[in-house]
């Protein structure tokens, strides 16, 4: 996993801000982003080199609030051509290797769309296909409805890209007034110093950012 290199005064700072002191598990969901072949398994175009080591970590998170009533939702990106969802026109240039390789890996059906084998997952568990890089907003996923529904107020981020898909929807689930704490040690990134710079960005002005033991005794000292 990545060595996480956040400054001292980092805690300080934090103090300003609110902090996720107790979790109630049934209204928690923890989301597992992207954690798909494409991402997670070796040789394929953007392998996520330290992704499969935060495995572990998701699983036993999952296992946890599975455990104590909470909600498991593995997010999927997903690449389609189809109005709302579909990836915006200027993004599509004849040089944006990102929307080729993505209608070939991340289309519904895809090999690479698949869910890394190395995930325990449960029959109660949620799969939401989102198809930008936050799960949040209307033309991505309908999640934040199924939240709503489910009752859920807090959310647990994990996967990858920390910097990316993890950082945008954890910012846009502060946005829409759901607590959230991020797992440090359950997130990757393609180097160090871009998910390290992430972690410091959101530790600063947005989200909760803890490692896996953390969040397991918030989970497990706190009422269902």
């Amino acid at each position: 996993m990545h060595p996480i290199n956040l400054p001292e005064w980092v805690a300080q700072r934090r103090q300003w801000l609110p902090a996720v002191k107790q979790l109630r598990s049934r209204t928690t969901a923890l989301l597992a982003v992207d954690l798909q072949r494409f991402f997670v398994d070796p040789g394929s175009p953007l392998t996520v080199p330290r992704a499969v080591e935060t495995v572990p970590n998701v699983n036993r998170l999952a296992q946890a609030l599975r455990a104590r009533g909470g909600q498991v939702i593995f997010l999927r990106h997903t690449f389609s051509d189809r109005k709302p969802f579909a990836v915006p026109a200027w993004f599509q240039g004849p040089d944006s290797a990102y929307v080729s390789v993505s209608r070939e890996q991340l289309t519904a059906g895809a090999a690479g769309h698949d869910l890394h084998a190395g995930l325990q997952r449960a029959p109660e568990d949620w799969i939401v296909d989102k198809h930008r890089f936050s799960a949040f907003p209307s033309n991505s996923s309908d999640l934040d409805a199924r939240l709503q529904t489910r009752g859920i107020d807090t959310v647990i981020v994990t996967g990858t890209l920390t910097n990316c898909c993890c950082e945008s929807t954890a910012r846009d689930a502060l946005m829409s007034d759901y607590r959230v704490v991020f797992a440090s040690d359950a997130t990757a990134a393609l180097t160090d110093e871009e998910h390290n710079a992430s972690l410091l960005n959101l530790a600063m002005t947005f989200v909760d950012v803890r490692p896996t033991e953390e969040i397991l005794d918030l989970i497990e000292s706190g009422p269902q």
